[in-house]
């Protein structure tokens, strides 16, 4: 959701095989260049909920380093040195909606938003939604900061102990609620007295749009966990029939490979021999038979991917997150 707010708008499914093709040699289709982008921004959350948030401190080289990650193919890496702005044309900001801090400012401000990040001055929505303004306010980079300060969002989120397991998908709502903020960004940068009644009135308005943003975020999260939960019972009941059909014993062996990957699927949405033989720690033939009978059971749906290469997809699993 992320990147769709950055214009990269793929699938789920192409995604998943995106993700697939950087551990598995051996898929090279079915997905976009676009596809492979937000799976590396995939990645780079994975990162950002990692390195940063266990980092003793969070400092201006380490938000580099998410930059780089987040648009390795960017020519300025690092900090800006020269004026952007949001909104207008491409080459003067006499009608942009927005022009940040001067280029020679930033490090400065880079540098007392680290110290933010680093510390725990703030509740943890609070700070996350304050670092994340604040960061767009200074739009230190050429590109990505949008990528940039979504992914601190969920950096402050899982070092403050908020969401220790997944990622909150508070940019999905951002998509949907797109108008609202950018209009709750435009309140934050206010120009005044920053002690001021008009100060304070605009960022309560940004902080209002973005503990929203988390509720819903939060909701939707547990929706979708009991939608996993629903689809799994039904593919346990799929298989059971399946196997009934063929005479054989309805349920499989609890240790069986079969077993194990229905219940891993909703992690593994698309795979092959070799990435499911890896995922139970299992032989090549237990692991393609395994995908083999849950195709035939319908819960899986085959893809060629590659010359001599099949994948399977759970389907189902990406409607669900269909939006």
């Amino acid at each position: 959701a992320s990147s769709k707010i950055e214009g990269l708008r793929v699938s789920p499914q192409q995604v998943a095989l995106a993700e697939l093709a950087s551990t598995e040699v051996s898929v090279k289709s079915g997905f976009t260049t676009n596809a492979a982008l937000v799976a590396n921004n995939i990645t780079a959350l994975r990162q950002a909920a990692t390195e940063l948030a266990q980092a003793d401190v969070i400092d201006i080289a380490a938000v580099n380093r998410l930059h780089r990650a987040l648009l390795p193919t960017e020519r300025h890496q690092g900090l800006r040195t020269v004026q952007n702005w949001i909104g207008g044309n491409d080459w003067n900001p006499i009608d942009a909606e927005f022009v940040p801090p001067p280029p020679e400012r930033v490090p400065a401000l880079m540098a007392d938003l680290c110290d933010y990040l680093s510390g725990s001055v703030h509740g943890p929505l609070v700070q996350a939604a304050m670092a994340h303004a604040q960061f767009e306010t200074i739009h230190p980079y050429a590109d990505g900061n949008g990528r940039v300060g979504r992914a601190l969002i969920h950096t402050v989120l899982v070092r403050r102990g908020l969401t220790p397991a997944a990622l909150l998908p508070i940019s999905l709502v951002f998509l949907t609620r797109s108008r609202e903020y950018i209009g709750g960004l435009n309140s934050y940068r206010h120009v005044g007295a920053p002690g001021g009644a008009a100060a304070r009135d605009r960022v309560s308005k940004w902080l209002s749009l973005a503990f929203d943003a988390a509720v819903i975020a939060a909701q939707q999260a547990e929706l979708f966990s009991d939608n996993i939960a629903t689809l799994t019972d039904q593919w346990h009941d799929r298989l059971a029939d399946y196997r009934t059909s063929q005479g054989r014993r309805a349920l499989p062996r609890a240790d069986s490979a079969q077993a194990k990957l229905v219940e891993i699927l909703p992690e593994l949405p698309v795979a092959t021999a070799r990435t499911t033989q890896r995922a139970l720690g299992v032989s090549f033939p237990a692991a393609r038979a395994a995908l083999e009978e849950l195709a035939e059971a319908r819960i899986l749906r085959r893809k060629q991917v590659d010359r001599g290469t099949t994948g399977y997809l759970a389907t189902e699993v990406f409607d669900l997150l269909t939006f």
